[in-house]
């Protein structure tokens, strides 16, 4: 029953996390990369740090008259401040390259469909780079791997070398940097996660707002204004309460049943790119979607086998 509720809730998270491609194109068409990230990211910090706060509150209500920490059951973790700059840092390049390459997609290009699927190679990744870090590589791992490069192959390439665009490879940086995140999170896994990533968007967001002061000359109220709901969808939604989602999802669903849920993201992102937008993808790339989707949930199965838990 525990691990069906936990699907149910990452299941949420993946829809969140799906629509925001969509929230996040069409804010690129009114206000530059690094506006769109400092804003969305200042946002999703204050909704995190509300959240603590009350979270805080209804703690010292214990009858013990202590202040539990709910993730663990134990006294009240201090703030990881170094964790949450490292795992910043790397978060600012991943949505940079993910932003920014969403906005260089030529009109007619199903941006949100393409940036999900070319994003969720994330997961083939992490599986790959594991194998360098001591664990052994399952043979399904080297199958999933050629799926998504014969995906990926269909997905971009429709018209040769000329079929890439910036876009796909600035999305695929992105995808890199997400596996790296994912890497050094499991690195903190001790931390208190809420509060480890309230500090990433912080650090998201002061970065952002540095860069977009010396690179985007074109900011206006008019702008900003123009692209309030895309921020708010994606800095309380998608920043603030799917990471919180997936903070709880994952305490009761195994670790490989949570990662082909929330693979769905990559689904929900065309899904909601066809409905929102209007955006409709190729034959060719619609076969290259399957062949990424049906990689990612390959890379899964050795996990699942072993049945580990978290």
């Amino acid at each position: 029953m525990n691990n069906i509720k936990g699907s149910l809730i990452l299941l949420l998270t993946a829809f969140i996390w799906g629509t925001a491609f969509v929230a996040q194109t069409s804010g690129a068409g009114a206000v530059g990369t690094f506006t769109f990230n400092a804003a969305r990211s200042l946002v999703g910090a204050l909704f995190l740090a509300i959240v603590i706060m009350i979270k805080n509150v209804l703690d010292k209500r214990n009858d013990s008259g202590r202040v539990i920490n709910t993730e663990n059951n134990s006294l009240p973790q201090t703030w990881p401040v170094g964790a949450g700059i490292i795992c910043g840092i790397v978060l600012f390049a991943a949505m940079t390259f993910q932003q920014y390459g969403i906005s260089v997609y030529p009109e007619g290009v199903a941006a949100s469909g393409r940036s999900g699927f070319i994003t969720a190679t994330y997961v083939v990744m992490v599986s790959v780079v594991s194998v360098f870090l001591g664990k052994k590589m399952h043979w399904i791992i080297g199958v999933s791997v050629a799926g998504c490069v014969a995906g990926m192959y269909l997905l971009c390439m429709s018209g040769g070398i000329s079929g890439i665009y910036l876009g796909d490879v600035l999305v695929f940086l992105g995808a890199i940097c997400f596996t790296i995140h994912i890497l050094v999170i499991d690195k903190f896994s001790s931390a208190d996660s809420m509060k480890m990533s309230c500090i990433q968007f912080i650090v998201i967001a002061i970065i952002s707002a540095f860069v977009m002061m010396f690179t985007e000359n074109d900011v206006t109220f008019a702008g900003i204004k123009a692209a309030l709901v895309p921020i708010l969808y994606a800095g309380v939604l998608s920043s603030g309460i799917a990471y919180t989602l997936q903070m709880v999802g994952q305490k009761y669903a195994q670790p490989s049943v949570a990662s082909i849920v929330m693979s769905l993201e990559s689904v929900f992102a065309v899904l909601a790119g066809w409905v929102v937008l209007g955006e409709v993808l190729k034959p060719r790339e619609i076969t290259g979607c399957v062949l990424v989707f049906a990689s990612v949930i390959l890379a899964q199965i050795p996990g699942m086998k072993k049945g580990d838990k978290k």
